[in-house]
């Protein structure tokens, strides 16, 4: 698995206007190199949740990367994602293992915490997310993870995937890179960015060395 996660895992930025917008805005970043799309949107608009999960999920098998969907494992079960991300207050690793079955991917956010990482590991977590690394928009408030404890978390956990978030983007994501972690999860960055496929590859190319 850890080749899957290597390069960008990005995150759609929530902003829907529609299934065909979101599909035109998530492919060319999947054709710039994407490894993981995450699907994330925190409204309660389940019916159009549904059938973006559904189509995102088709998008990523066409282009061979992994789609993971955000807090919700019913929806993943429900769009046959690969797997589910779980932040600090999200539904139970267990519960969510237990819907999802063991081949399912399950990643946790452990933001700047080590002794959280290998809790989570413990309990079944396939990968491991730290940040915020740089100054974020979407999550100003976040905790920071220094690039000194990436490479802390690459040295403690050397065969588990691991990413990096957080303020990423094409301009110093080699910073990212450097420190040894797996892949980087991006949203503005490639998403806001004024050629997203174009900085989907800039930072792929940054994990090729």
């Amino acid at each position: 698995m850890s080749s899957s996660f290597r390069g960008l895992y990005a995150i759609t930025d929530g902003r829907s206007q529609g299934v065909d917008a979101l599909l035109a805005a998530c492919e060319p970043v999947l054709a710039g190199g994407a490894r993981v799309l995450q699907y994330r949107d925190k409204t309660n608009d389940h019916a159009r949740r549904q059938r973006e999960a559904v189509a995102l999920a088709a998008l990523c098998r066409r282009y061979r990367c992994l789609f993971i969907v955000n807090d919700d494992p019913a929806l993943a079960l429900r769009s046959r994602a690969d797997g589910v991300h779980l932040g600090r207050y999200d539904r139970a690793l267990d519960a969510a293992r237990d819907l999802l079955g063991p081949s399912a991917l399950i990643g946790v956010s452990c933001y700047d915490s080590l002794p959280r990482a290998q809790e989570r590991l413990e309990a079944g977590a396939d990968y491991l997310a730290f940040g915020t690394v740089f100054a974020s928009a979407t999550k100003p408030d976040a905790p920071r993870a220094s690039l000194d404890l990436l490479r802390q978390a690459r040295a403690r956990f050397p065969r588990t995937p691991l990413v990096a978030i957080g303020g990423i983007d094409a301009d110093n994501v080699s910073q990212v890179a450097a420190t040894g972690i797996d892949a980087a999860a991006v949203i503005s960055g490639v998403f806001a960015a004024a050629d997203p496929g174009l900085a989907a590859r800039r930072i792929s190319q940054a994990f090729d060395h």
